[in-house]
């Protein structure tokens, strides 16, 4: 139920962006302390709100649902149920703080349209994001975790400086601001320390200096919130208008990620969301407070593929003048051509950002199961959103788990119907194996694709919830052996499109990093927030959720195009994955104690600190 606390806040008039427009000389940090009091972005640990539809009685659940759509500024379609449901169980825990969804109450519930979605390997994601930058007119920011020096921190740069070139044709300048996470001894005193532009050529950074790009106000800040409260949100916003929410850094690495690309009202969410993550002072007024529209024609349906474009090296820009443009350029590196098969190029394309290339072992692929990275998401009409996401939380203990983020996912666990798609990274926050025991219990479908031996090290230190084989067998011993449940339950270890068996993550050649929850094939929660426990209780997230039957139907198809999971990457009964001959698969780390788990963790994470 939104109490009448929650209900005046959503129905406020003022926002952290609209009070920033209208004295910029405030800083995001004081006017939080204005409107939402001198609470900090987290809150004390509270047992979870969210409930089935089951728990309530008709009228009140009917009364429930109609406060919590009264909260929201939604299109002309009415949201259904089950976002409506799991909108009112995010909204509950701003009675403890406001700001726990780390955006404006006003702003929480919103609307656009997803006019493209990309599942490819990460450098293709930044293409888009450098298409993007270079386009801006006044203002750029961008969030993300991991920075490094890196063929996608090159397209960043790249694109800055050519948007300099274009601002300076113009007569303009742009504000760009970048934020990422950077662990340090300052960061005991100040989580956001300034990042000073005589560091941009550090090997961490590399970024252009001032006199590179005349025509930018770059403003560059690192966060991080002691001891586990990592910066993990990753999202870009140009001039108000366009979003993306991605579940990648800024590095090389084997991985295949996920990037929405969000025009409308929502985008205005998600600027509220950047201002209160930077919090800091902003050295120009933000010029593009409340521009977001929606585009009546942001792309067009369908993917063409020219015959006469060629798939660039990675570090070609290669800037498109539209949206479809540049989802025909950059589907054809994927496709065939009078050189190569269709696997073989799809295997080029997976080797390209990898130090250790290994060679094709799945099926050739056939007609209709290319693999298209870029593929359109939009829908006729703006259809209703809402930020679920998560603040960051430093201290040790797992006390921070009440925030929408987590009410959301278990909101459409414990409501949906017919069936539960998840993948992500690692799966073992134990609220949600306890959620989709329920689910399955009740008789709905629930499958999970997750990475085999994703952070392994990391994973196995006790308190951390486990490496994927521990949390599945968890999962299967909550069911008691119940064979109509466990009938419905589908785990799977992920298999890139040009394999026939999961690659160990601990060979850096074939990884999965998708963030995606898709209830009941309606609605869906796509972002920066993994189903491990790092996410669930420490790490600041940004999460959209989508209510849209079409754009969920696409993602499933997407998900399914881009790799060969469902094919050859199912788990055996026990909830290790084996070949046909029973044999596990290379790297697989077996089921390690307290002790054993906790060296083989400190050894592995010792390990990537020194890489």
């Amino acid at each position: 139920m939104v109490s009448q606390y929650v209900y005046d806040l959503c129905h406020a008039g003022a926002t952290v962006s609209s009070e920033l427009a209208k004295n910029p000389r405030d800083t995001p940090e004081k006017i939080i302390q204005r409107l939402y009091g001198s609470q900090k972005p987290h809150t004390p640990h509270r047992q979870s709100n969210s409930s089935s539809d089951n728990d309530d009685k008709e009228d009140g659940s009917r009364d429930a649902l109609q406060r919590a759509y009264e909260c929201g500024q939604w299109p002309r379609d009415k949201p259904s149920r089950l976002f409506l449901r799991a909108f009112a169980d995010s909204l509950a825990c701003l009675e403890e703080n406001p700001l726990a969804g780390m955006v404006s109450p006003p702003l929480m519930g919103s609307h656009g349209v997803v006019p493209l979605t990309i599942v490819a390997p990460l450098v293709s994601l930044m293409h888009h994001c450098a298409n993007l930058i270079r386009k801006a007119r006044k203002e750029v920011f961008f969030i993300t975790c991991t920075w490094k020096a890196s063929i996608a921190q090159r397209l960043i740069r790249d694109a800055l400086v050519d948007l300099s070139k274009r601002a300076g044709m113009r007569g303009e300048r742009v504000m760009v601001r970048i934020m990422f996470d950077q662990p340090g001894v300052w960061h005991a005193l100040d989580s956001h320390q300034p990042v000073k532009s005589s560091t941009y050529d550090s090997k961490h950074v590399q970024l252009p200096f001032p006199h590179e790009i005349p025509n930018l106000e770059l403003e560059v800040i690192g966060a991080h919130t002691i001891f586990l409260g990592t910066l993990h949100s990753k999202l870009l916003i140009v001039d108000g208008l366009a979003a993306a929410v991605m579940s990648n850094n800024v590095e090389d690495n084997a991985n295949v990620e996920m990037l929405t690309h969000l025009e409308g009202p929502i985008v205005a969410s998600i600027y509220d969301t950047a201002l209160i993550t930077w919090r800091k002072n902003l050295k120009e007024r933000p010029s593009t407070i409340g521009q977001a529209q929606t585009t009546d024609k942001a792309v067009e349906a369908g993917v063409t593929r020219p015959e006469n474009l060629e798939a660039g090296n990675l570090e070609d820009p290669h800037y498109d003048s539209d949206l479809k443009e540049e989802m025909a350029y950059a589907n054809q590196g994927y496709d065939a051509s009078e050189k190569v098969s269709r696997l073989e190029a799809v295997n080029h394309q997976l080797n390209l950002p990898i130090k250790t290339h290994i060679e094709a072992t799945g099926p050739e692929i056939a007609d209709g199961r290319e693999m298209t990275p870029y593929f359109t998401t939009m829908t006729s009409q703006p259809v209703p959103m809402a930020l679920v996401s998560r603040p960051p939380y430093g201290p040790l203990d797992a006390g921070n788990t009440y925030v929408p983020q987590n009410e959301a996912w278990l909101s459409l666990a414990r409501n949906a119907k017919r069936s539960i798609f998840i993948q992500t990274p690692d799966l073992n926050a134990e609220s949600l194996l306890k959620a989709l025991a329920e689910a399955v219990k009740r008789g709905v479908e629930v499958t999970y694709y997750v990475c085999f031996g994703y952070n392994d090290a990391g994973e196995m230190i006790p308190g951390q919830g486990g490496t994927n084989e521990q949390a599945a067998r968890r999962l299967i011993a909550l069911l008691d052996g119940d064979k109509q449940a466990l009938q419905l339950l589908h785990i799977y270890n992920y298999v890139a499109k040009d394999q026939d068996h999961p690659v160990h993550h601990s060979f850096k050649s074939r990884s999965c990093h998708i963030k995606l929850m898709i209830a009941d094939e309606t609605v869906g929660i796509q972002g920066s927030g993994n189903q491990d426990t790092q996410s669930w209780c420490h790490s600041q997230e940004v999460n959209v959720m989508v209510d849209s039957p079409e754009v969920c139907a696409q993602w499933r198809w997407g998900i399914e195009q881009n790799q060969n999971t469902r094919a050859f990457g199912r788990v055996s009964a026990d909830g290790v994955w084996k070949d046909a001959n029973g044999i596990h698969g290379q790297g697989y780390s077996g089921d390690p104690g307290m002790v054993d788990g906790l060296v083989r963790g400190v050894v592995g994470m010792v390990k990537k600190a020194m890489a």
